[in-house]
């Protein structure tokens, strides 16, 4: 097999996977579409796998500023329950967290180039990006949520038909006095919303909605901020006083929730799926970026001892 590799993302898995094939020696180039450090639409809830192999990895957290979060809040229009988590998770945007992988991938030796972003895979694994045109011997698809042309993800069987939001707020000192130290997992009519303190006294609110309710208030996110916390008074306290700190909130649609790559057998693929290209969990459930680091360590694991594609999915398949 030929060491050399083209990792397209520049997430967490697509740079803990070049952070690892460098170590090992191989050639690996990885395009990483933003020209810029830029925020990424995530619940930014860091477990404790997810802190092991950033550990793993020579990430130092306490340096990114990430926040300690020991209990989980739980909350419906009515009710609320706390309970502790069992271990402190981590929290830190993933805007400072993809910077901080990124520059351990060039560290290492990794060829990272910002600014290229891939348009579509061909049948014989060359890869179209907006000014080139490249035949990689080992592509490693990490484009995390967004899908490429000639690659995309089935979406049967999964929980597609969501819209996803995520602002960051500045909550008033009582509010994030109360909100610290827990994820809130607030619950309303056709979706929820994770709530937590992230680097630099900020609060991330992400959170998945009905197209209907979107569309019943005018594609309004103003309005649709009021409509929840009507619904929810705990979300609506929460945000009360609160100063919005991006210009606009980040949306996504089309995200296939619960899909898991099974290939067919005897059809070789033009590259190999890893992060949310290879598994989406459920929304919400803090094991998002466990699995996009555990999938990178998957494949990098296939590739350095020539265990093959089926290998990796089938260990993929039973982890995930």
């Amino acid at each position: 097999m030929s060491r050399d590799a083209l990792i397209v993302g520049g997430g967490p898995a697509g740079a803990a996977a070049a952070i690892w094939l460098a170590r090992a020696g191989w050639p690996v180039t990885l395009w990483e579409k933003e020209r810029h450090p830029a925020h990424k639409i995530c619940g930014e809830f860091l477990s404790w796998e997810a802190q092991t192999w950033l550990a793993r990895l020579g990430l130092d957290l306490e340096a990114l500023g990430a926040v300690s979060i020991e209990k989980l809040r739980l909350v419906t229009a009515t009710r609320s329950a706390v309970s502790g988590l069992g271990f402190v998770a981590r929290s830190v945007t993933r805007r400072a967290l993809d910077a901080a992988l990124l520059e351990i991938a060039m560290q290492a030796g990794a060829d990272v180039q910002r600014g290229i972003s891939a348009r579509e895979v061909k049948p014989d694994g060359a890869v179209v990006a907006s000014t080139t045109l490249v035949r990689p011997a080992n592509l490693l698809l990490a484009t995390g949520k967004h899908d490429l042309r000639g690659i995309g993800r089935p979406g049967e069987g999964t929980l597609n038909g969501q819209l996803g939001f995520k602002a960051y707020f500045r909550l008033t000192p009582a509010e994030r006095s109360a909100l610290s130290g827990h994820v809130e997992l607030i619950l309303f009519h056709g979706g929820y919303a994770g709530l937590q303190m992230v680097e630099r006294d900020a609060a991330n609110l992400c959170f998945l909605v009905s197209p209907e309710r979107w569309k019943r208030l005018g594609g309004d996110f103003t309005a649709l901020l009021a409509d929840l916390s009507a619904e929810v008074p705990h979300l609506g306290q929460r945000l009360a006083g609160a100063v919005p700190l991006l210009d606009r909130p980040l949306a996504i649609s089309g995200v296939p929730y619960g899909f898991l790559h099974r290939p067919v057998k005897g059809v070789a693929e033009p590259g190999w799926r890893l992060g949310d290209q290879a598994a989406v969990i459920p929304s919400f459930t803090g094991d998002g970026m466990s699995l996009a680091l555990h999938s990178a360590r998957l494949v990098t694991e296939a590739l350095l001892t020539g265990a093959g594609q089926g290998a990796y999915y089938r260990r993929l398949a039973k982890d995930a």
